[in-house]
């Protein structure tokens, strides 16, 4: 390649995460649109690159759910491209993905996405890509980009780290006329994330090798994902990944990565007690621990769970726990029934079941509305007290990650026995302030044990469906 000097740089993408195993479609209304110069904030490293003309076309980002409608992803996929025929020619695309989406009727749907991006920008430009360390990647993907990364820390802290290395990649190898060498090598190794932590081992050290074989002069950068577990896919898998000038460099640095990945399979382990829900909220009631936090992992909203399942809702109920947060409870009907009926008004409610009826049946409670709450982002939202358990509704889905959304409703979640969050493992707000963390396997779309799942398209062997199988990279 030439180098360039004066170059311009086009951005977009589909960021989403699709569970294969929920019944609950994704849609367009699931999806944060943002077009043009409202794009920039997600983008502020641009600024370090002053003399590039970076224009930001679409990026389309949304809550994990199920399979994505074709006519959603038809559109937001023709938008893009309309807009990279209208500003083209481009030196490079610099493509902000997840990585992990599933469409009607496409196998690979980001190999159709990226293909036809690569349709429209010809063979010379450059094509770079950010991925969630649980994206699933394929032969296809990689003969489409020229550069992609990934984040290295599971629960996510490095998101725009790792924006902005995509971008410096792609402006770097611009510059310096590189089309870099790319060793991708596909693990048979498929693990819920909430078995393959960095924050604790053996995560936390195979994650640590990433830098090390990275010089940054024969390999530019490295990668491990992952993959993501609930996605009955052929792609669906881990894999290991490396560019850079030097080609034997990049692959030894992907083997090194792939095989400290297998070697520690059998260690990889949930990162907190785990055990039946009944089990755990046992665990929490003889926990000497102020607040034991307790995630409703089968209906993990950021897996793509449907967040109406309220069977562990039943069962804290059930058991008569002392004061106790449970968020939340995806339910637009019961939030339009408080909403009408007001503060402090007791009232009979059916909970749940709505949108995942498969793993879900309604609950009916007895409580008192104690707050109502309306904002842009969250959309309206009750607290409504059954008994000692004051559970969060909200006539959208949403997934508790940050403290900032119990502040927005005036809650301190530490004054509470337990907090249940339909979580898997704990977003980095929670992991600072937990005195103590357990995990329920709980029924839902999004079972923290995969390898119970009856899957149909996943490559065969593959760990830990087959436990025995052996493997080298």
């Amino acid at each position: 390649m030439t180098p360039r000097s004066s170059l311009r740089i086009a951005a977009a993408g589909i960021a989403i995460e699709c569970a294969t195993f929920s019944p609950l479609p994704s849609e367009l209304s699931d999806f944060d649109v943002l077009r043009g110069d409202a794009l920039l904030p997600r983008y502020p490293f641009a600024s370090a690159h002053p003399d590039i003309d970076f224009a930001p076309i679409m990026q389309a980002h949304a809550v994990p759910g199920g399979v994505l409608r074709r006519s959603v992803y038809d559109a937001l996929k023709d938008e893009i491209l309309t807009g990279l025929r209208k500003g083209g020619p481009w030196d490079g695309v610099y493509l902000d993905m997840h990585g992990a989406m599933a469409v009607d009727g496409l196998e690979d749907a980001e190999a159709d996405f990226i293909g036809a991006v690569r349709g429209v920008v010809g063979t010379s430009c450059l094509i770079s890509a950010s991925y969630d360390l649980h994206g699933n990647l394929s032969a296809a993907i990689m003969n489409q980009l020229d550069l992609i990364t990934a984040y290295r820390t599971a629960p996510h802290e490095d998101a725009l780290e790792t924006r902005a290395r995509a971008l410096d990649l792609l402006i770097r190898c611009l510059r310096a006329g590189i089309r870099p060498a790319k060793a991708f090598i596909p693990i048979p190794l498929l693990l819920s994330g909430e078995r393959a932590m960095t924050i604790v081992e053996p995560g936390r050290r195979v994650y640590a090798k990433i830098e090390d074989v990275i010089d940054g002069e024969r390999v530019l950068d490295a990668s491990l994902l992952v993959g993501f577990t609930w996605a009955d896919q052929a792609r669906s898998q881990a894999a290991a990944l490396a560019l850079g000038p030097d080609s034997a460099a990049t692959w030894s640095a992907a083997r090194l990565l792939a095989a400290a990945y297998w070697e520690a399979r059998h260690e990889f382990g949930f990162g907190v007690p785990a055990g039946s829900t009944d089990e755990c909220i046992a665990m929490a009631l003889s926990s000497s621990a102020t607040t034991v936090f307790l995630s409703d992992s089968g209906d993990n909203v950021t897996g793509g769970g449907a967040g109406d399942v309220p069977y562990v809702l039943e069962r804290l109920l059930t058991h008569h726990v002392p004061k106790t947060l449970y968020a939340g409870l995806a339910d637009a009907a019961a939030v339009q029934a408080c909403f009408a009926a007001g503060t402090g008004t007791r009232l009979s409610l059916s909970l749940g079941g709505k949108l995942d009826p498969v793993h879900g049946r309604p609950r009916s409670v007895t409580g008192a509305v104690v707050k109502l709450h309306e904002s842009k982002v969250s959309g309206r939202q009750v607290i409504f007290r059954v008994d000692h358990v004051d559970v969060i509704l909200s006539e959208r889905r949403l997934a508790f990650t940050t403290l900032a959304q119990f502040t927005e409703l005036d809650i301190d979640p530490l004054v509470y026995r337990i907090v249940c969050l339909k979580l898997g493992y704990l977003f980095p707000d929670f992991q600072r302030i937990a005195p103590e963390a357990i995990m329920a396997i709980s029924p839902g779309a999004i079972n923290a044990l995969p390898d119970t799942l009856t899957f149909h398209k996943i490559q065969r062997p593959i760990f830990p469906f087959d436990r025995d199988m052996e493997w080298s990279p």
